[in-house]
């Protein structure tokens, strides 16, 4: 079973791809390639026919994941601005800035829509989210700091990477869903600590 299949994609896939993604800006053209490569790989491997149909979650079906991976994008550019301003911190934004917007790339492979409803897709039963995004982010020869932060950015990993970009990619992260979940009414991550 192919779990995905690594796509350049024709010229009308990458360019709504690149038309979408905030923050590509920040990197240089290999870099920037590389990443519209990745998603459209995702895009061509999933169930969906358009990027606006990707779900974010089951918990918020109306929420999509190409609004949620720009925010957190902009979302974590800002903290890097102000942890840089702040404590003088080094961040790498050719580290950054992929990490950001990849760091969901493998939502979806593991959930579909089926008469409007999001619903986990076989695939969300056998492998951790953030495992096969990094697995291909690997494979396409992204640097390692990046594949290990999308690999443990969720939740449920047991662990965190351990670099200023995958603690600037959690809170990021965690701020931009903690904001989607409160507004649709459901409990925040940061509510459900030590559960």
């Amino acid at each position: 079973m192919n779990l995905y299949r690594i796509e350049t994609g024709q010229a009308q896939r990458r360019a709504a791809v690149t038309a979408w993604l905030d923050g590509l800006e920040f990197v240089e053209q290999a870099l920037r390639e590389l990443i519209v490569t990745a998603w459209v790989s995702v895009w061509v491997s999933s169930t969906h026919e358009t990027l606006e149909d990707m779900p974010y979650s089951m918990a918020v079906p109306d929420y999509p994941l190409m609004r949620h991976v720009n925010e957190v994008t902009r979302t974590g550019l800002a903290l890097a601005r102000l942890s840089k301003k702040e404590w003088g911190d080094t961040i790498d934004l050719a580290t950054l800035v992929p990490t950001l917007i990849l760091h969901d790339v493998d939502k979806p492979l593991l959930f579909g829509r089926k008469n409007g409803k999001v619903e986990p897709l076989p695939l969300c039963r056998e492998l951790s989210h953030g495992v096969v995004g990094a697995m291909i982010l690997k494979e396409l020869g992204f640097a390692h700091p990046i594949v290990s932060a999308v690999a443990n950015h969720a939740a449920s990993a047991p662990f965190h990477g351990g670099t200023v970009e995958a603690y600037v990619l959690h809170y990021a992260d965690f701020f931009v869903s903690d904001h989607v979940l409160r507004n649709a009414g459901l409990e925040p991550f940061y509510q459900k600590h030590g559960r």
